[in-house]
Formats: structure tokens, C-alpha cells, sequence
């Protein structure tokens, strides 16, 4: 693998967490948005990033003349909603309560939104110190050339 490959393989990766984070983030910012039951409307849904592998076929990696592989890395391939309920909160007060007094609010947990920032976050943090180490490896190489 090339260093140019390390790049792209890293970068991907660095652009898919960066994309979880803001899903997640987006969720947090959205836990207390509820809908009017007059309209028809539901509140809001976690969202949640599907990953998957940037992979090259077997048949393209035979059909490469320098047996060399290219590709690589990870990419979003959807954002699906949560199918969870909504959790039920009594506020009778709320201009969205429902004739029970009841108003419908997102199926987001903002524990679980923090824990899966935290961990986004961390592989943010991971995927950097592998760029770093391939820039590193990098510049090293240049300067065995000298």
C-alpha cells in the first residue's frame, strides 16, 4: 500500500466520523422538539450513521495490472430513524399535549447521544494520529533520499 493509499484510507475514515459527530450532535439538538398531534406530525427521530466498507471487488483487484489493490477506507452509506417509541411525558400544559395530558417526546436518550459523541470522537482523534504517523513516514523517506 502506498502512501497515497494511507492517506485515502485515513481520510475517509476522518470524513465518516466527522459526519457521525454532526448526526450525533444533530440529535442533542433536537431532543426537545415536539410535534402538534392536530396535524398529524411526529416528533423528532435519532438519527443514526450506517458505515460501510470501501472495499474493491476481487474482480477489479484481478483486473489491476500492478497487483496492487486500491481503495480502501469506510463510507456513510445511509441515516436511518430510530423506530423506538416516543417517550411519553405528562404535561398538561404543553401546547402539544394530547387530550390525556400527555405530550409525545423524541425517542432521543441524550446519555447514549453523549456516549456515541464520545466515541466518535475518539476514533476522530485515532484516525488523526494515523495521519500524522503516515506524514511522519512520509517525510522520513524524503529524507533518506537526500
Amino acid at each position: 500500500m502506498s502512501l497515497l493509499d494511507s492517506m485515502n484510507l485515513v481520510g475517509s475514515a476522518l470524513t465518516a466520523e466527522r459526519f457521525r459527530i454532526d448526526v450525533a450532535l444533530q440529535n442533542l439538538a433536537c431532543q426537545n422538539i415536539t410535534a402538534d398531534p392536530a396535524t398529524g406530525e411526529e416528533p423528532y427521530r435519532r438519527r443514526q450513521v450506517v458505515f460501510q466498507e470501501r472495499a474493491v471487488s476481487f474482480q477489479d483487484a484481478l483486473k489491476e495490472e500492478s497487483a496492487r489493490v486500491k481503495g480502501g477506507g469506510v463510507r456513510v452509506t445511509q441515516v436511518v430513524e430510530s423506530q423506538r417509541d416516543f417517550i411519553p411525558v405528562y404535561d398538561p400544559d404543553h401546547p402539544h399535549a394530547n387530550e390525556d395530558g400527555y405530550v409525545m417526546m423524541p425517542n432521543v436518550n441524550s446519555t447514549e447521544e453523549r456516549i456515541d459523541l464520545m466515541g466518535a470522537s475518539n476514533a476522530y482523534e485515532a484516525n488523526l494520529t494515523a495521519l500524522k504517523l503516515v506524514q511522519n513516514l512520509a517525510l522520513k523517506a524524503l529524507e533518506i533520499g537526500k
